[in-house]
């Protein structure tokens, strides 16, 4: 049986954490790429290793940024009295591309106690202390409506859910995005217009 070399084996291995990167697929494009195009894996790498090293979290929002404050959340043209809260930072482009223009709190995940996931891993205390400064008087109120995007799944619906509870204490309108978004649907493959529409008819949360 043919013997890869072992960084050949280590560089197929690596390209296998990626999503929907099987064996195989790792394979041929480990081969293509040292075959064909070793300038564009160099590029590829130095780009990897370049965004590893510079792109942390918005200490605000928890978005991806590249400043301890991200362009978003410092921007004066957003609605501050709307913050919407999204699973990942993709969530946040397809919010962008619905034309969204509040502002975001990103859970990085959802909850999910068997795989350790709870509150603390998603901020949920930060966002708790986010919500208290906007609805206490030295605020103005700031924060007026949260809007609860997270995916159409059973995990998304729990932590909706459990957010919901927190937001409640703070007298401020908790919303969720309703129809428009499939059962079982993530935000990241749904089109803009079906967001957009979704994102209109959001619906009041009862207790």
């Amino acid at each position: 049986m043919h013997a890869e070399p072992p960084r050949l084996s280590a560089l197929i291995q690596a390209l296998c954490r990626l999503p929907g990167i099987g064996k195989k697929s790792a394979q041929r494009i480990s081969y293509h790429l040292l075959q064909r195009d070793r300038d564009g894996a160099r590029s590829l790498a130095a780009g990897l290793t370049e965004a590893m090293d510079n792109i942390g979290s918005c200490q605000r929002c928890r978005n991806f940024s590249e400043t301890p404050i991200c362009d978003l959340c410092l921007s004066d043209k957003r609605d501050s009295s709307l913050l919407c809260i999204v699973e990942s930072p993709v969530d946040v482009f397809a919010m962008e591309e619905a034309g969204y223009k509040g502002k975001y709190f990103v859970l990085m995940g959802h909850l999910s106690p068997l795989d350790g996931i709870g509150p603390q891993e998603l901020g949920l205390d930060k966002l708790a202390a986010y919500l208290a400064g906007s609805s206490g008087a030295e605020a103005g109120g700031e924060v007026r409506e949260v809007i609860l995007a997270t995916n159409s799944t059973m995990e998304g619906e729990a932590t909706a859910h459990f957010i919901n509870g927190i937001v409640q204490r703070h007298d401020i309108r908790v919303t969720r995005i309703a129809h428009g978004v499939p059962l079982g649907g993530e935000l990241e493959y749904i089109d803009s217009n079906t967001l957009s529409h979704a994102l209109a008819g959001r619906r009041e949360i009862s207790e």
